[in-house]
């Protein structure tokens, strides 16, 4: 679908940020972390860490950037903390549809379209979609059209009765598969919104009126199998997911890409034959 393969990343919510102390105690309780674990870890005395977790101390820049490494917190998350404690942020913000940003999404687009005709997707860290394939709007075409409205939520439109739900033959397999996925990023991240997601997403039904099978073949964070109803015939399909490894950018470190493989001769037919139809 023309126009629907590139939108405007959402931009972030901007609150007043609490102290420093306070945010470091977040994230360290998040990570199920004592004083004397981050301390060992940071290299840092436990008396110090508490210091500048209750306020009596300021942390320097380089205590600040190791404290945020050893807790493994995302870069936006980072920045925050940077700006908490009286430093200016170290990592850049920008749409990824902004010019300077050009040569990097010719890049994803590349990478999407080189896939083809496989389907594979881009999404950003609430799982909208950025950037796709042509398959990938072959697939969804006639899913309802609110569900299509930018931004388009990858795991709305996958799970909704009104989206790609009634073709999944292994719904409840994919389903727990991306909750699983999802509880995962919420860890991680702390996120809100993630959080509200997952709420609205098990409110949907796991099974659509058919049996739902689970298929052999998958590997917990690697490989995923993904059995797809179309009126062309049946789509056997692996799926995995791909991040950028070292980016100092936010958006790139939060940009995650969806690429699926047929699994067998008789699918991978099909979707040749379906993309020349297009």
């Amino acid at each position: 679908m023309p126009g629907m393969q590139r939108h405007s990343l959402p931009s972030s919510v901007t609150s007043t940020p609490s102290p420093f102390g306070e945010r470091l105690r977040h994230w360290r309780q998040h990570r199920r972390l004592s004083q004397l674990d981050l301390a060992h870890v940071a290299d840092v005395s436990t008396r110090h860490l508490s210091y500048v977790e209750t306020g009596r101390a300021s942390p320097s820049r380089d205590m600040v950037l190791r404290l945020v490494d050893r807790l493994d917190i995302p870069l936006r998350e980072r920045n925050g903390l940077l700006e908490a404690a009286g430093f200016a942020p170290m990592y850049r913000e920008r749409p990824l549809d902004a010019p300077d940003m050009a040569a990097a999404r010719a890049a994803v687009q590349r990478i999407l379209d080189c896939h083809a005709p496989w389907p594979a997707l881009a999404m950003d860290r609430h799982w909208n979609l950025v950037m796709s394939n042509q398959m990938v709007s072959v697939l969804i075409g006639d899913v309802a059209a609110e569900l299509l409205q930018p931004p388009v939520n990858v795991l709305r439109l996958s799970l909704h009765p009104q989206g790609l739900a009634p073709r999944i033959a292994n719904l409840r397999q994919w389903r727990d598969h991306l909750f699983e996925r999802l509880r995962q990023q919420i860890h991680t991240t702390g996120d809100d919104t993630l959080a509200a997601l997952l709420a609205e997403l098990k409110t949907y039904p796991d099974h659509l009126g058919g049996e739902t099978v689970s298929l052999p073949g998958e590997h917990h964070g690697v490989l995923m199998p993904f059995e797809f109803h179309t009126p062309q015939g049946v789509l056997r399909l692996i799926s995995t997911t791909t991040v950028f490894g070292s980016p100092v950018d936010i958006t790139l470190q939060e940009l995650a890409l969806e690429t699926f493989f047929p699994a067998d001769e008789d699918t991978a037919a099909r979707l040749r034959a379906m993309v020349a139809s297009e």
